[in-house]
């Protein structure tokens, strides 16, 4: 009996050494990995700081990548854009129907994004919507997003740009052929070349 009971506890003793073992190498792993992950955060902040940021640019011939990020506090995009382009492009608002530029625009170029000036219309895609916007059929590939926009009781799709992420406006589904789609563009938001 005094065997059993020795042999249990040795047993118990190895279970509880190996148990603590285990314990050990996951909390080491856990320190490490927290380590590891702080230390990354901070390069990752750090060097953000430094090059995340394309200053403003003045043509897309300066961008070595035309779809990095640009990203302003808001008090520099209220400097870089006027009153009415800072209410449309960066606080979603939408001008007044047929008060735009663009909307009576058919000449041949490109509608640039008017806070970052990447290429996102092509004039061949422009169509009359009778709606008082610009719009468009299609875009220039990979340069818009769309995003669900549920603000004021609709469910919407907005369309933003894929670098300054500024507001444009919205795509609807009754567009002509091929696509299908009418992009509903503020002109505030373009610069038209």
């Amino acid at each position: 009996m005094e065997i059993e009971l020795y042999s249990v506890r040795i047993v118990l003793i190895g279970i509880l050494n190996i148990i603590k073992s285990q314990i050990m190498k996951n909390l080491l792993f856990l320190l490490l990995s927290s380590f590891v992950l702080v230390f990354s955060c901070a390069n990752i902040s750090n060097s953000s700081a430094n090059t995340g940021v394309i200053p403003y640019p003045s043509g897309k011939e300066s961008l070595k990548d035309t779809l990095t990020l640009i990203e302003y506090p808001e008090k520099v995009w209220q400097q870089l854009l006027s009153a009415e382009e800072y209410e449309i492009l960066r606080m979603k608002g939408t001008e007044r129907a047929g008060s735009g530029t663009y909307d009576k625009n058919y000449k041949t170029g490109t509608y640039h994004c008017k806070a970052c000036q990447l290429p996102l219309f092509d004039s061949k895609d422009k169509f009359d919507s009778g709606t008082g916007w610009p719009s468009y059929s299609n875009f220039i590939h990979n340069h818009v997003e769309h995003v669900f926009d549920g603000s004021n009781g609709w469910s919407r799709t907005e369309v933003v740009c894929k670098r300054c992420k500024g507001h444009l406006g919205h795509v609807f589904t009754d567009g002509p052929k091929p696509t299908g789609l009418r992009y509903c563009i503020n002109s505030a938001s373009l610069k038209f070349k």
